[in-house]
C-alpha cells in the first residue's frame, strides 16, 4: 500500500481543495522576514514622495506599506488572506488595509503608484489583476513590482513533484501553485495594457532561510502548503523529509539552506 492509499484510509480530513492554501501571519514575520526585509529595497526604486497616495498589492501583514508610510505618503493595503489583513491592521492601525483579491478591486480614488513585492507570483489570473492595477492608478502613475519569476524555486518543486509521485500522489505532483513568468511575457502583459515599462529585470537571488536544520521544510510549509493539505499530516512529514534529503546537495551551503530564487523586478508608467 502507498502513501496514497493510507491517505484515502486517514480519518483526518480537510477542509481545503487541492492547491488551497492558509496563511500563519506569525510565522510568515517570524521564520520568512527575509520577504519583506527584500523588498525594502524596492520601495527605494518607487521612491514614494509625501503626499503621494500609494497602493500596496498583496501587502500581507503591512511590514512594507508601513515602510512606504514612513516616507509622508498615504497607504492602502489590499491581501486576499484574512489571516494577513488581521495581522497587518493589529501591527499598523494608521494604515487602511482591505480584504480584496488582486483581480478583482476597484477603489473610490486613484493612485499615484502601485507598489508590489512577492505577491503577484500568486495570481494565477494576470490579466485581471493588470487591469486592476491599471485602472486605479493616476495618468501618469508609477508601478513598482516584483515576484517570482520563470526558473523560481525549480529545485524545490522539482523535488516535491518527485517524491509526492514516488508515493501514489499524482494530483498533488500537478497542482500549479505560483505563476512564474519570463521577463518578455510580463513585460508584454504590461504593455498590452498600456503600461509603459521603463525597467525590466530577471536576475538570481538565491535566499538563505532562518533555520540552518529544516529550512527546506519549513519553507514548505508555508509557502507550498498548498501541495499538502488534503494529506494526512503524518504523512507530510515523512514527504518532506524526504524533498530535503533530496535538496541537500544543491541547497545546503555553509551550514545553511537557501531557496533558488529566481526575481522578476518590473517598473513601469500608466
Amino acid at each position: 500500500m502507498n502513501l496514497a492509499d493510507e491517505k484515502n484510509m486517514s480519518k483526518e480530513t480537510s477542509v481545503l481543495r487541492p492547491g488551497e492554501a492558509t496563511w500563519n501571519a506569525g510565522l510568515y514575520d517570524d521564520k520568512h522576514s527575509f520577504v519583506s526585509k527584500y523588498g525594502e529595497d524596492l520601495v527605494n526604486v518607487l521612491n514614494p514622495l509625501p503626499g503621494e497616495k500609494i497602493l500596496d498589492v498583496g501587502c500581507g501583514t503591512g511590514y512594507l506599506a508601513n515602510v512606504i508610510l514612513q516616507k509622508g505618503t498615504q497607504v492602502t493595503g489590499i491581501d486576499s488572506s484574512p489571516e494577513m489583513i488581521a495581522k497587518a491592521k493589529r501591527e499598523y492601525p494608521g494604515i487602511d488595509f482591505k480584504l480584496i483579491s488582486a483581480t478583482d478591486f476597484h477603489l473610490d480614488i486613484l493612485f499615484d503608484a502601485v507598489f508590489s513585492n512577492a505577491a503577484l507570483h500568486w495570481v494565477l489570473d494576470k490579466q485581471s489583476a493588470i487591469e486592476c492595477m491599471y485602472d486605479c492608478l493616476k495618468p501618469g502613475g508609477r508601478f513598482a513590482m516584483e515576484m517570482g519569476g520563470k526558473g523560481n524555486v525549480k529545485y524545490i518543486t522539482d523535488a516535491v513533484k518527485q517524491v509526492l509521485l514516488k508515493h501514489g500522489f499524482k494530483k498533488e505532483a500537478g497542482i500549479n501553485l505560483w505563476y512564474f513568468p519570463s521577463l518578455g511575457e510580463y513585460t508584454s502583459l504590461l504593455e498590452v495594457k498600456g503600461f509603459r515599462v521603463t525597467s525590466a529585470y530577471h536576475y538570481d537571488r538565491d535566499t538563505k532561510l532562518d533555520d540552518n536544520a529544516n529550512g527546506i521544510k519549513d519553507w514548505l510549509r508555508m509557502f507550498g502548503a498548498g501541495f499538502f493539505n488534503t494529506i494526512d499530516p503524518g504523512i507530510v512529514n515523512d514527504i518532506l523529509d524526504e524533498v530535503q534529503d533530496i535538496l541537500k546537495l544543491v541547497l545546503f551551503r555553509n551550514g545553511s539552506w537557501y531557496a533558488d530564487y529566481k526575481r522578476l523586478r518590473i517598473t513601469a508608467i500608466k
